[in-house]
């Protein structure tokens, strides 16, 4: 499959859980992370989306929030992924931050200039790859 979005995780279905309208539901990477994502519930049934399954998770870089230091604070996003920023791409106006996850796992953020300047961004710098699980899409095979 082919698409614009840069990252692509391909995992396993461990749970579903369908509500009136969307659907939760959580994809087992290889490295022992899971990745929450919500769709509606006639996505389930498009999709026929059981637990078992295998699907690719896509996220778009611009959707990825860049966390170096949560300081007291939670978050009420979902998915939140620990790694080491390997990359830091600057540009005219965003920058692109390539993180790895301790599986080997990479994922691309990408994040304005002041951004980079701000957090302090560099290459070894721990931080957490953040998204809400309303920004994956999940594909089946089909």
């Amino acid at each position: 499959m082919k698409a614009s979005a840069r990252n692509q995780f391909t995992g396993t279905i461990s749970e579903v859980r369908i509500g009136a309208v969307n659907a939760e539901v959580h994809v087992a990477l290889k490295g022992g992370k899971t990745i929450v994502a919500s769709i509606t519930k006639e996505s389930v049934e498009t999709l026929a989306i059981r637990t078992g399954m295998e699907v690719i998770a896509l996220v778009k870089a611009p959707h990825i929030i860049i966390v170096t230091d949560f300081g007291d604070y939670r978050l009420s996003a979902r998915n939140q992924l620990q790694g080491t920023v390997t990359r830091v791409t600057p540009g005219a106006v965003n920058a692109g931050i390539d993180i790895e996850l301790a599986d080997g796992e990479q994922i691309a953020a990408t994040v304005t200039n002041d951004s980079v300047e701000k957090l302090g961004l560099r290459a070894g710098q721990p931080a957490t790859a953040v998204f809400k699980a309303g920004s994956v899409i999940l594909s089946a095979a089909g």
